[in-house]
């Protein structure tokens, strides 16, 4: 069967996806693992409420279950080095420490001497704990506390040390709800020289409220605009909306050649086995 173009795409897109989940999720991630393939990479959140035990239990977990642990380092709530030698060597004894994500975080003041992710990646202690894949933040619409010259030269710098590591990297994107300023920073991204692998986060399905709340929080928009672009409706907010005109509006204007590699991660927003569920549905209407 010959496919369509934009069927084509949005299998490109779907392929390898990643999923988000927190280290409360375990229960959820166990009853949702029949929709989820072998070797899907899920990142375990690094939240200010959890302690390591719960973040070791789900990174073990999802090993368990057959997929692939990307625990988060988040760089500002990290007292001391000896603070980031201890979580890396506790994901290392229970063999979960091949990929991560590295991230600063959201305290305002750091709790310890990592202002940012590249704070950390540059002490050079990633490899000795087994480290061999790095994953590092992107934003297409900006960030609400960082200006615009600044993301870039952190991105090419974060990008550059993990190169110069001899360790291989991913980008993984804030949340979008608009495809088109999406895939006019990854071609940004790659007109800087920049060629790592892009995961565009994208919201699993979840109630209109919530996602309004959250994109406000990270300012990606207004919510007419959102309403417009992502397909819902601002008189319902007790309704809920997946992402699939997001997702087939990327997969519309994804050019390989132009845009380089680009995947999708999905943020549960706590709700990993719906989000599972919706993609498992979603691929299935969209490719058969």
């Amino acid at each position: 069967m010959t496919i369509a173009p934009d069927a084509a795409a949005v299998r490109a897109l779907l392929e390898d996806f990643s999923l988000e989940m927190t280290g409360k999720d375990v229960r959820h991630l166990e009853a949702a693992r029949s929709t989820i393939p072998t070797g899907t990479r899920v990142n375990v959140t690094f939240l200010g409420n959890e302690d390591l035990d719960l973040r070791l239990a789900a990174a073990t977990a999802v090993k368990r279950c057959g997929l692939v642990p990307v625990p988060h380092v988040s760089a500002r709530r990290l007292a001391s080095p000896d603070a980031l030698r201890a979580f890396l060597a506790a994901l290392q004894r229970v063999e979960a420490s091949a990929s991560v994500f590295v991230v600063g975080g959201d305290p305002a003041k750091p709790e310890g001497p990592y202002e940012d992710a590249l704070g950390v990646i540059r002490t050079g202690l990633l490899p000795a704990y087994g480290v061999r894949h790095v994953g590092i933040a992107g934003y297409p619409e900006g960030h609400p506390d960082i200006d615009e010259r600044t993301l870039w030269s952190s991105l090419e710098a974060k990008a550059a040390e993990i190169g110069a590591a001899g360790l291989s990297g991913t980008i993984i994107t804030q949340l979008g709800f608009d495809a088109d300023p999406v895939l006019a920073w990854a071609e940004d991204v790659r007109k800087h020289g920049i060629d790592l692998p892009i995961r565009v986060g994208v919201p699993g399905p979840a109630g209109v409220r919530r996602l309004l709340a959250f994109a406000a929080r990270v300012g990606v928009g207004t919510s007419s605009g959102l309403a417009r672009k992502y397909g819902f409706s601002i008189t319902n907010l007790a309704g809920t909306t997946g992402p699939g005109r997001f997702i087939r509006a990327l997969a519309d204007g994804y050019d390989a050649d132009r845009h380089g590699v680009l995947r999708l991660h999905f943020y549960t927003f706590g709700g990993i086995g719906a989000t599972a569920e919706w993609i498992d549905a979603f691929k299935k209407e969209e490719l058969t």
